[in-house]
């Protein structure tokens, strides 16, 4: 198919066979070939200023106009001759420093050079690419703060992770990756379905999907509560209906069976008296059956399909809550739009102690909360709230620094590990606290007045 990146237009056939990394020009009529690598020229032979103030951006100093530029695409130049040119036919180029120089030929090759590098997906890049074009999409998440998350999170092989996240499969493809098909993910998701548009562009093996899990959100609730086992009764007789459907289904075949051979003996009697018009009416029955019967196989196989399918939801989603029922999960990470703290207190019931979790917000105020809650609630130690701070750094021979341009800020992480929580202690040893507090002070200060 035709695909479209960066104002440039080509189709993938001819990288199919190559090795990653490779870089491809864009040639006439969007097909790829495998850049040759070139010795640069004129190296030695290049002239530069040691200074750019006299250099004035009036836009007059490139001779080239935009029709001749044009016309010379048509004609079939490749870009690096369209760059030559535009350094040949610029007043100031040799005027410039030999830093500007370079920085000139980068800019103009960049937009004239149709060069692409087919780079195989990681969690980075995609991270990165989400951050740079639509960060929206997983809640400004960036890549530094994945990072914190899959380490604070102890990712590794073998682990039984649960998993909830709004940020299009971008963590859940992150976790995916760092456990290398090994290990069950359960991947928690609101509405009717879980997304993972980002996850489908890693392109995992058929294998990593073994081992992935989904359950609703909407269910945790009735889970921890005990009935969601009642719930799911009805969908156990789903066998019956379906044995008792294609039972349905023979019998109308039986019947219509019946029916054709009734037909076929009218047809015979009718045909001692009038046999030409009675032909022409049994051809049209015929074909009339015969549609009708073609639409009734088809509407029975696709109810029949559904079925399966509905069966085969139900089923996953059981053995999911079977896990789920078990709770010994290794980690959890929650990085949603949604506020965290209803959400991890509802599914760190699900997790084993002595393990950890992370939750990601892009706001501060939602995570504070949560960090109350849960030392009001117990059951945590090691509860960390920080905030990574990201620079880029320029480095290049003799002019390293930072860059101009840097991130605000990559949101908030709210970090701990599980404990065992015996509820009956806490809860009298919270109320007795309470209790004591205020009228011990309320004493001393008695004491110390009557002194």
């Amino acid at each position: 198919r035709k695909i479209i990146f960066e104002k440039q237009w080509f189709y993938l056939d001819n990288a199919i066979g190559h090795v990653y990394g490779t870089t491809f020009e864009v040639t006439s009529g969007g097909s790829l070939q495998p850049k040759q690598e070139a010795e640069e020229t004129n190296k030695e032979t290049k002239e530069a200023g040691t200074d750019n103030r006299n250099i004035v951006d009036d836009g007059k100093s490139q001779k080239l106009t935009h029709d001749d530029i044009k016309a010379l695409k048509d004609k079939g130049i490749k870009g690096q001759e369209i760059v030559q040119q535009l350094i040949e036919n610029s007043t100031t180029f040799r005027d410039k420093t030999e830093f500007a120089q370079d920085k000139y030929i980068k800019k103009k090759k960049k937009k004239y050079e149709a060069l692409i590098t087919i780079v195989k997906p990681s969690t980075r890049i995609l991270s990165t690419m989400y951050y740079a074009r639509e960060p929206g999409k997983i809640n400004h998440l960036r890549y530094d703060t994945l990072a914190q998350m899959l380490t604070l999170g102890n990712i590794r092989a073998g682990n039984k992770m649960i998993v909830m996240e709004t940020c299009a499969g971008l963590v859940l493809g992150a976790v995916m990756e760092r456990m290398g098909g090994y290990g069950s993910i359960i991947q928690m998701y609101p509405g009717g379905g879980p997304v993972r548009a980002a996850t489908s562009c890693f392109g995992f093996p058929k294998v990593f999907f073994d081992n992935l899990h989904e359950f609703p959100l909407s269910k945790v609730d009735s889970l921890l509560s005990g009935t969601f086992s009642t719930e799911t009764l009805s969908s156990e007789p789903e066998d019956n209906a379906l044995a008792e459907e294609e039972s349905n289904g023979l019998t109308d075949e039986k019947q219509t069976s019946l029916q054709k051979t009734e037909g076929e003996s009218t047809t015979e009697a009718a045909m001692e008296i009038n046999q030409t018009e009675e032909q022409e009416t049994m051809d049209i029955n015929a074909e009339d059956v015969e549609h009708r019967e073609n639409k009734e196989k088809e509407n029975k196989e696709n109810v029949q399909e559904k079925q399966r399918k509905q069966w085969e939801r139900r089923k996953k989603l059981l053995e999911t809550a079977a896990l789920l029922r078990e709770k010994n999960a290794d980690g959890l990470i929650v990085a949603s739009k949604f506020h965290p703290t209803s959400l991890l207190l509802a599914l760190l019931e699900f997790v084993a102690p002595s393990r950890p979790f992370v939750v990601y917000c892009q706001y501060k105020e939602p995570l504070l909360e949560c960090y109350t809650k849960l030392r009001e609630r117990g059951g945590v130690i090691n509860l960390k709230l920080s905030e990574t701070w990201l620079r880029n750094y320029q480095v290049l021979p003799d002019r390293s620094h930072p860059k101009l341009t840097m991130s605000g800020g990559g949101g908030y992480l709210l970090s701990g590990i599980t404990v065992v929580l015996d509820k009956g202690k806490s809860d009298s040893s919270n109320l007795e606290a309470l209790k004591m507090e205020e009228p011990s002070s309320k004493r001393c200060r008695v004491q110390d007045l009557h002194c």
